[in-house]
């Protein structure tokens, strides 16, 4: 991952677990004033059930003509104290007997809470109950707890999930980049031999060594640097051009690629065979030239030296035939992908054949391959789908 990439994972993180995070916090925050005014009616509520027990007893007690006994409550967590009209104690279980207020119906301290019962018996000593728990300050510093360990959870797989979101959004971006960048570099090594070829020719020439064999060479390399500059342009400005749809007989064409291409595979000293049937088609003559010469160009580039590249066009189908490295099965299903190539030490950048791909896409033509590898590969374009029958007589008395 380089720096650009790695600020742009950074930001998008920033931006989306910060944004979350944020969100979430107002609503953890609403649910934990809820839930605090929740524990604090449950305590008081609880709180208040313990003094009317306890008043309860007291005044049964005293009905009765006996003395209350003061006993613990079931709940260990309520303790309780008894005092007189001076506010002196009688019984007490608090832990903070000296610090009660009688002044308040309810209040709270650091550690506990406090709710105070007044009785109005004249007849009875007792006159006030005090209650005091910590149920509800411990039950709200654990809500506290919870609150700030969900967010940090919550905050911790947002993140996660925001980084592999990132990585699954960035990985074509990645593929994208590795792609042109190795298309780059290819495209330089592709131009590279054409252009040296060209220079060391010119440079051949003005010596007067020989001229006829230079200039063979000088239009060979000529004509490779033109073929990969159209293939580039046509890869990238395709989409903006219209379509020009025409009638035309499909050997005239490639009779003229295969004569174009003769003077480049001259280089590698192979021969192009052709043996063309007449095939009257409809279609755009640009693409189809590209097309054609795709497939010629694609079967130099990785056939043998000294061998023969065979162009045929037999009812209506056109196959390009190369004695080269071949195509294993692997890749033979991705081979007309886009920066696809095959290896060879030839080079190329991987667009030829997905320009063949596309065109016959458009058009609806079948496309084919039969391949093995170290004997060579055969690509088959069936026409038959566009053939215009009405015209073959006339074009051929013609």
């Amino acid at each position: 991952m380089n720096k650009n990439e790695r600020k742009a994972l950074f930001s998008f993180l920033s931006i989306y677990v910060g944004s979350t995070v944020l969100l979430l916090s107002v609503l953890l925050y609403i649910y934990y004033n809820d839930e605090l005014e929740a524990v604090a009616d449950s305590c008081s509520m609880e709180m208040s059930s313990a003094s009317m027990q306890i008043e309860a007893d007291i005044l049964n007690s005293y009905m009765k003509h006996k003395e209350y006994v003061p006993k613990k409550l079931e709940n260990e967590d309520i303790k309780y104290a008894l005092y007189d009209k001076d506010q002196k104690v009688i019984f007490s279980y608090l832990q903070e007997s000296q610090s009660v207020d009688f002044s308040k119906n309810m209040y709270e301290s650091p550690n506990f809470e406090f709710y105070i019962t007044k009785l109005n018996e004249e007849t009875i000593p007792i006159k006030y109950i005090a209650i005091e728990t910590c149920i509800g300050i411990d039950n709200r510093n654990s809500l506290k707890i919870y609150v700030i360990i969900k967010l940090i959870l919550s905050g911790v797989f947002i993140g996660l999930i925001g980084f592999l979101l990132a990585r699954i959004l960035l990985k074509p971006v990645r593929e994208k980049l590795d792609h042109m960048d190795k298309f780059i570099k290819d495209s330089a090594h592709e131009l590279n031999t054409p252009v040296t070829v060209l220079m060391t020719s010119t440079s051949m020439l003005k010596k007067g060594k020989n001229p006829d064999k230079m200039m063979r060479y000088i239009l060979s390399s000529s004509k490779q640097i033109s073929q990969i500059y159209n293939d580039i342009h046509f890869s990238a400005f395709n989409e903006i051009n219209e379509d020009v749809f025409e009638e035309f007989n499909l050997s005239i064409l490639v009779k003229d690629s295969v004569e174009y291409f003769n003077d480049i595979s001259i280089t590698k000293k192979i021969i192009i065979n052709h043996d063309l049937d007449d095939c009257f088609i409809q279609m755009d003559k640009t693409k189809t030239q590209k097309l054609v010469n795709n497939l010629i160009s694609n079967a130099i580039k990785y056939s043998h030296n000294n061998s023969t590249v065979n162009v045929f066009i037999k009812n209506n189908v056109l196959s390009v035939e190369d004695f080269g490295i071949g195509i294993s099965e692997l890749e033979q299903k991705e081979i007309f992908k886009r920066y696809k190539r095959g290896t060879n030490i030839e080079g190329g950048f991987g667009i030829g054949l997905d320009i063949v791909k596309r065109i016959s896409e458009e058009y609806k033509l079948k496309l084919a391959l039969k391949s093995e590898l170290e004997v060579g590969s055969v690509f088959y374009v069936d026409f038959s789908s566009i053939i215009k029958t009405s015209n073959t007589n006339t074009e051929k008395k013609v």
